[in-house]
């Protein structure tokens, strides 16, 4: 295939300083090396806006819109309409356009929709080829959140699973290939679809930018170096609900422990937009940063690094960079799924609060231990996931592998 590229993502994909726009970032840089690509995507923040010009640099064409419209409204939308909320949100005419005359106009014969969210801008008469990025699965997320929710949560994300399925099953059945970010996630996909059969899904995995994390080039923060702690971690998007209740797990439930055994320990939880809940966990030994300039160097200041997440989907990139800086790494089963790393080697494993506690006082008791096991992991990393090795199979998969071995064989 000779033709252009469509790249329709839910978020911006600069700068990659979130999970899935980690994701999204390094697979647009990949398709940009195969064809030109025209890329259709929302903006949430100034700062999102403020990364147009990186955007327009490497697509061939773009449309950037700013997604205003209030969830609250999203909602209320949706009930009416019978859609999903997570549909009726990232729905904007202008988006639907750009998308229109970039078809009309352009030699594109590739699709890649990036979360499904944006699957409902592709042509019911579109007869390319589309491939179907979902990262994770979606509806998974929320069937998890309607068991743990009260009323009136519960039955809306109860609602959000059974027409995120729907919609799921129908991006499936007419995608070309349907990515997630692992197999265990891929199996779960096949797994809720009334007909299974008829999707072609594989993984394609996360990768990791080990030079952007590398321990040797980071300094540890000020004041993680300056006071004796241990100082445990967490890192992500301090909005997300799978996030929030992992630190307060281990802020209420795990950290309390651990501090009867080291009165100075203290809990770092940093990462943007931290919500009020989080925020209330300030204090006693809790330190709530919100966004910062970068992870790296609270990585390095840590003696222990941290995920206990028990709803996880796909492949934690949270994870992934405290492995690539060396440190040891504290997670449960769900936060290590994706990842072919063996507990006790590349990172310890625990799902119980009792087992967490026990886990990290051994690992801080045994420092020679715990700084093989960083070691380990970074190694584990750089030889098996960095982000060239993970999207080694997207030039077949956007059907341009006749473009790559041209390049090869011109080599």
């Amino acid at each position: 295939m000779s033709g252009e590229i469509l790249f329709l993502a839910h978020r911006i994909p600069f700068p990659p300083d979130r999970g899935d726009k980690i994701r999204s970032h390094h697979i647009f840089k990949a398709l940009a090396e195969l064809a030109p690509v025209h890329v259709a995507t929302f903006a949430e923040t100034a700062a999102d806006r403020a990364q147009e010009p990186y955007l327009a640099s490497l697509a061939t064409s773009h449309c950037l819109v700013a997604r205003s419209r209030p969830l609250p409204l999203a909602g209320v939308q949706a009930l009416l309409q019978g859609e999903p909320i997570n549909l009726t949100a990232f729905r904007h005419r202008a988006i639907a356009d750009f998308i229109e005359r970039a078809l009309r106009e352009r030699p594109v014969d590739t699709i890649y929709v990036f979360s499904g969210q944006m699957g409902q801008y592709v042509p019911a008469d579109w007869d390319g080829r589309l491939v179907v990025d979902m990262g994770d699965v979606d509806s998974a997320k929320f069937e998890s959140y309607a068991r743990d929710a009260s009323w009136p949560k519960a039955p809306l994300f109860a609602r959000e699973d059974r027409l995120l399925r729907i919609e799921e099953e129908r991006l499936a059945r007419i995608a070309d290939r349907t990515l997630l970010v692992s197999e265990a996630e891929a199996a779960l996909l096949r797994s809720r679809l009334r007909e299974p059969h008829r999707a072609r899904i594989e993984a394609l995995g996360n990768g990791i930018d080990f030079a952007a994390f590398d321990p040797a080039k980071a300094v540890p923060h000020p004041e993680l170096a300056a006071t004796p702690g241990p100082h445990f971690v967490f890192t992500g998007q301090m909005d997300y609900p799978p996030n929030i209740a992992a630190v307060q797990r281990f802020a209420r439930m795990i950290l309390p422990e651990i501090r009867r055994a080291h009165l100075a320990a203290q809990f770092h939880i940093v990462g943007r937009a931290p919500t009020a809940e989080v925020r209330a966990l300030e204090g006693g030994g809790v330190r709530v940063w919100g966004e910062v300039p970068g992870v790296q160097p609270f990585l390095a200041g840590a003696d222990l690094v941290v995920a206990p997440l028990t709803i996880a989907r796909g492949i934690q990139n949270k994870v992934l960079e405290a492995m690539a800086m060396a440190r040891p790494a504290l997670l449960t089963t769900d936060a290590a799924t994706g990842i072919a790393a063996t507990d006790g080697v590349h990172f310890a494993v625990e799902d119980g609060d009792a087992g967490f506690v026990s886990r990290a006082l051994a690992l801080l008791g045994d420092r020679t231990a715990a700084a093989a096991m960083g070691r380990a992991a970074r190694r584990f990393v750089i030889e098996t996931m960095s982000w060239p090795a993970m999207l080694a199979p997207l030039p077949r998969l956007v059907g341009r592998e006749a473009r790559v071995q041209g390049r090869r064989d011109a080599a």
